[in-house]
């Protein structure tokens, strides 16, 4: 598996990987994506900025990542202090065919790489409360549960945060 920074060809191959992870994750119960988000639009940003990273494995990308410095304004709720520097994971996401491969964990694994690359001491990352398998995979790399917020841009759904110190 290679994990690399995304590159604006790669955007059909990840749509296709998301189309295939959104069904997915409704049929389990999680309603934190759907047919408008994330989109090409959001994957093509996050190249401009490069901080987005895909895995692949012989050719076909795999798995998703925004490695981001993002915070959202709604985090201060958990007491993080919004000023801090910190690396925000946005957007993973594993294809459904090649999950329980360490995918996601790689990924994660990129961020605190990015981090330690920017000197940055925080990693922080926040998933719905419905999303049952980043609850059990976040914290066994390491990531403490800080609290539940909710988000101004997925009306009616919370979210748990989770962060790392490295």
């Amino acid at each position: 598996m290679q994990i690399r920074l995304a590159e604006l060809s790669d955007i059909p191959q990840i749509i296709q990987m998301i189309a295939e992870v959104v069904p997915a994750m409704i049929a389990a119960g999680n309603f934190q994506w759907d047919s408008t988000y994330p989109n090409a639009e959001v994957f093509e940003k996050d190249i401009a900025l490069q901080q987005l990273w895909v895995a692949a494995i012989d050719d076909e990308i795999v798995g998703v990542s925004a490695i981001t410095t993002d915070q959202s304004p709604e985090y201060a709720e958990v007491g993080w202090d919004l000023n801090e520097p910190s690396i925000v994971t946005h957007r993973l996401a594993v294809s459904p065919k090649h999950q329980g491969k360490g995918i996601a964990a790689a990924l994660l694994l990129k961020a605190e790489e990015v981090a330690t690359n920017k000197g940055i001491n925080a990693l922080k990352i926040d998933t719905n409360t419905a999303n049952h398998a980043t609850q059990r995979l976040f914290p066994k790399l390491g990531y403490v549960f800080a609290g539940e917020i909710g988000l101004g841009f997925r009306e009616g759904l919370r979210f748990y945060c989770y962060e790392k110190r490295v």
